[in-house]
């Protein structure tokens, strides 16, 4: 089994005693892969190792879907990376044809093969998208205040689709788990599902008539065990699900 899970507001979100449960079933049960599907840049990341609380994941895939490694040796996962990296225009290009616009401020945080910005107002999303568009590029929007540029194509649910067929795990074998709108590319790829409580409403009005999305009440880690509750194949404690939730019954392939 694998779980590929958002990090803020869903892996390290939740109460604190979930967070527990969660992570020592993370790390004592070695058949449940766990995969980082994150925004943060892969420097970001790390810092978490210094907790000795937060499982260390076997996967690590970051900058949105522009960076995939190996969570134990932090080298790149071949040739998955270097087929990304092919499709990415430059930082040096994106910054030159982003410049001097008023409503974009430019994140100065660590990333590879994406650009993020701060996006000032949401009327100028699809100016952003145009924009991006004209050097083969996407434009990712989420939390209401971030725009990603990436690689035409590239994301989190590409990406994690890439990993899954390199790894060769079955696509019933996996979770996916987020909260805000630049996971919902995973939520596309079919896999089971789950929208953690708290979650943007704008991911919650986007996957509704999604199949094996599961909308959890619980926040973060909560959310997560709630849904491996729910899901049969991923049901590992004789405990009772955390809290009863509504979701959308959904038929399975």
């Amino acid at each position: 089994m694998l779980l590929a899970t958002d990090i803020d507001g869903t892996f390290l979100g939740g109460e604190l005693h979930h967070r527990r449960k969660l992570y020592n079933l993370l790390k004592n049960d070695p058949s449940l892969l766990l995969v980082f599907v994150t925004g943060r840049g892969l420097e970001n990341v790390v810092t978490l190792f210094n907790d000795d609380l937060i499982p260390r994941p076997n996967y690590i895939i970051c900058d949105v879907g522009a960076t995939v490694v190996n969570g134990k040796t932090l080298q790149p996962v071949q040739p998955l990376q270097e087929t990304i990296k092919t499709y990415w225009p430059g930082t040096f290009n994106i910054l030159q044809h982003f410049k001097n616009i008023e409503w974009l401020q430019y994140q100065q945080v660590p990333q590879q093969r994406r650009c993020s910005f701060f996006l000032k107002d949401e009327a100028f999303l699809e100016n952003a998208k145009t924009l991006a568009a004209q050097l083969n590029c996407d434009a990712i929007y989420s939390a209401g205040k971030f725009l990603d540029i990436l690689p035409k194509g590239v994301n989190k649910g590409s990406t994690l689709t890439s990993l899954i067929n390199h790894l060769q795990i079955p696509a019933e074998d996996v979770l996916v788990a987020g909260d805000t709108m630049n996971d919902l590319d995973m939520y596309k790829c079919g896999f089971k599902s789950v929208a953690v409580g708290g979650s943007e409403e704008a991911l919650i009005k986007a996957t509704y008539d999604l199949e094996k999305v599961y909308h959890a009440e619980a926040a973060g880690a909560g959310g997560i065990f709630e849904a491996m509750q729910f899901f049969e194949e991923f049901r590992v404690s004789a405990e009772p699900a955390l809290c009863v939730a509504s979701f959308k019954p959904f038929q399975e392939n």
